[in-house]
């Protein structure tokens, strides 16, 4: 799409993004942070997985994410016996016309809440590949795109695995960020008993803006300079996953590619037209974080790949701006 002028101004793209990011936080207190990387990954085009305990507001953010943005919404209940027909849709013959027609699924929707996506199979999970990396469903050999923006918000309790089904890597991979939520501090937590007592305040929610505004936030993030040196710096950040002792799977190149373009968003959000090593560094642990595995005796010598990104932001050499 052609961004209309008056969209190409940085503090236009600001403007809307605060709007976003003020209004989810009158339903999710205290989690400013979560929020700004919640909207980061839905500029970027990017998925979300939010992985913590029950009852810290994980499906609260992507409700109320959805409900900050007039267009669709969908929920998935994940279940053991969800079939990957539920996610994607199926063809159901019609007696009346005496042929078949498309009954689509619930990923066909702007916004796409997986709630504790775990719990399904392996097979249904892999219902959601395509539609996550290539933004389509394939059902019956026709392949249908699915609209814009379009993002997969899925949770997950990382504390009971009883009845679980663990994310294989190659859909771990396909999520642009992992978030954890975390408690409110105390002071937040009274609020938040404050302002439900008189009722939900998701309900109270309005939309701030459109699917087509959206959009052009999109767009907008896309233009974001970047200079090579950053591109050097984020290549290098990568490739020094794959080569750390600790690290038995390094990040893959999906990493690179979706590092940039969350810092693209990143910097679109701090009111610039250009990309720094600070934005890359801030968004290190969301976007590597999820797909590294360290090896038996790191783990058992208490190391994770939270040890590792620290590592990497320590010791991968940060570009400097050169000086005429």
């Amino acid at each position: 799409m052609e961004l209309r002028q008056e969209a190409r101004d940085p503090q236009v793209f600001a403007k809307r993004f605060d709007a976003l990011e003020h209004n989810i936080e009158r339903v999710v207190r205290g989690k400013h942070e979560q929020i700004r990387l919640a909207l980061v990954a839905l500029v970027a085009e990017g998925h979300l997985l939010i992985e913590d305990v029950p009852g810290v507001g994980k499906t609260m953010l992507a409700k109320a994410m959805a409900r900050s943005i007039d267009c669709s919404f969908r929920r998935i209940q994940f279940t053991p016996d969800m079939l990957p027909t539920d996610i994607t849709g199926v063809n159901v013959f019609n007696q009346e016309r005496g042929d078949f027609e498309f009954r689509p699924g619930a990923v066909f929707a702007n916004v796409v809440l997986g709630d504790e996506i775990n719990r399904a199979s392996p097979k249904t999970q892999s219902a959601l590949l395509e539609c996550m990396e290539e933004r389509q469903v394939t059902t019956d050999a026709e392949t249908r795109s699915l609209g814009t923006p379009f993002i997969v918000v899925a949770t997950q309790n990382p504390v009971e695995h009883e009845g679980t089904y663990p994310l294989p890597e190659a859909q771990l991979d396909r999520f642009m960020m992992r978030l954890s939520v975390g408690y409110p501090d105390t002071d937040v937590e009274a609020e938040i008993l404050a302002t439900h007592s008189s009722g939900q305040p998701l309900d109270d929610l309005e939309p701030v803006c459109d699917a087509m505004a959206v959009a052009e936030l999109i767009e907008l993030a896309r233009e974001v300079h970047v200079a090579p040196a950053i591109r050097t710096y984020i290549v290098a950040l990568v490739e020094a996953s794959r080569d750390h002792p600790d690290v038995y799977l390094g990040a893959s190149p999906r990493a690179s590619i979706m590092l940039l373009r969350a810092a693209r968003a990143y910097a679109a959000a701090a009111r610039r037209d250009y990309v720094i090593p600070d934005d890359v560094k801030a968004l290190t642990g969301p976007v590597l974080t999820h797909r590294l595995i360290v090896t038996a005796d790191a783990a058992m010598a208490g190391r994770d790949t939270a040890t590792v990104i620290a590592d990497l932001s320590a010791t991968v050499e940060v570009p400097v701006a050169e000086r005429d």
